[in-house]
């Protein structure tokens, strides 16, 4: 801790709480111990330990659970701005990716779906909805739309795999995508698959992509648990 520093002491220790629950040091379950014995192994107030673990609590990497304790939940998913999928992302970070699949059918295609893959209004596409979890908990709701026959659309693979993976063991070329990024609350349904309150705020992706000749092979309406999901970028002054 740098007492020198203008950055208040809680915050500082909620930086390396952080960092250690990213960088595996405080693995998921881990207990933090109780707030008077972890201030005094660091030599700070009560309140100051009490202060950083509950922005931590706000941030969904801990919980308070009674007769238990304080506990590390897991690491927020981080994910770079890449024409990847969250079942590869979630895997490189160990994350053991988990899907159920909540619905898999064929249904004439909304307006606004048809535009994003450039087939007539009504005319059938595949529809999929999955749950993702990450070591068993919830973290995003999907919703893709995908031209008939593009490929077999089997739910024990999805079950199994990313969307994406399977679509490049079919010999699809992702090339490029769409991707429009914002936030909205929770409606009473979406809350109860993701385990969050009604109202919750959720991050929300849209995105529609395109093999290498251009063309649509997915249009992707996804919700993320904000608590829970971040995107990282890197970004360069323009000159």
């Amino acid at each position: 801790m740098d007492r020198s520093s203008p950055v208040p002491l809680y915050y500082q220790l909620a930086q390396q709480l952080e960092r250690a629950v990213e960088q595996g040091e405080l693995p998921p379950g881990e207990r933090l111990g109780n707030e008077i014995a972890l201030a005094h192994r660091l030599g700070l107030s009560r309140p100051t330990v009490r202060q950083a673990i509950q922005l931590l609590v706000d941030k969904g990497l801990l919980v308070r659970r009674r007769g238990v304790g304080t506990q590390v939940v897991h690491s927020r998913v981080r994910r770079p701005p890449a024409l990847s999928s969250l079942y590869d992302d979630l895997e490189a970070a160990g994350g053991r990716p988990g899907t159920e699949v909540i619905g898999n059918r064929v249904e004439p295609a909304p307006a606004e779906v048809a535009a994003a893959l450039g087939v007539p209004e009504g005319e059938d596409v595949h529809r999929v909805e999955r749950l993702r979890l990450t070591h068993g908990e919830p973290v995003a709701l999907l919703r893709n739309h995908l031209p008939l026959g593009l490929l077999p659309v089997l739910t024990a693979q999805l079950e199994s795999t990313g969307l994406y993976r399977a679509m490049r063991g079919h010999g699809i070329t992702l090339h490029s995508a769409h991707q429009r990024i914002g936030a909205r609350a929770a409606t009473a349904g979406e809350a109860a698959l993701l385990t969050e309150a009604p109202g919750a705020p959720l991050l929300t992706m849209e995105r529609t992509t395109y093999d290498d000749t251009g063309r649509a092979v997915e249009h992707g309406t996804h919700l993320y648990r904000a608590a829970r999901y971040a995107f990282d970028f890197h970004l360069l002054v323009r000159p």
